[in-house]
């Protein structure tokens, strides 16, 4: 279980302009890196084309593992925002986690986006501190 996760200001704003760009709908997209840090953000198309769901693009994925693996990186985090919230993990967030991963929810409350991320595991959601870092 990773118990935190380390994103500096680039990638959290990377993540954001994701965020931001696909409005109305869900984006989507991996967090790569060692020990904890985030190194990449990868987005990834949402198949789903919905506000209030995601399912990532199958090739986009595969292509974004490919990559990850050939650089020695890991997989520390998959992320997808709410655009008109939960700011926390959703049921639907819970029953669809297929990985070992720190899931991070990007949320609007009004004009304004938080992240927050989750560990996933038995059917719970349990929070994670993400830690601000140097990029």
């Amino acid at each position: 279980m990773i118990r935190r996760l380390s994103i500096g200001k680039e990638h959290r704003n990377a993540v954001l302009r994701h965020a931001e760009s696909q409005l109305p709908l869900e984006a989507c997209g991996l967090l790569a890196g060692r020990d904890g840090r985030v190194e990449k953000v990868i987005p990834v198309r949402n198949q789903a084309q919905s506000p209030v769901r995601f399912v990532m693009d199958p090739y986009e994925q595969l292509a974004a593992f490919d990559w990850i693996d050939s650089l020695g990186l890991d997989l520390l985090g998959i992320f997808h925002s709410h655009p008109a919230g939960p700011e926390t993990a959703s049921v639907t967030d819970i029953a669809e986690a297929a990985y070992e991963v720190v899931h991070v929810i990007c949320s609007r409350v009004g004009m304004q986006w938080t992240l927050r991320g989750f560990w996933i595991e038995n059917g719970q959601a349990t929070e994670i501190p993400l830690l601000s870092a140097d990029s």
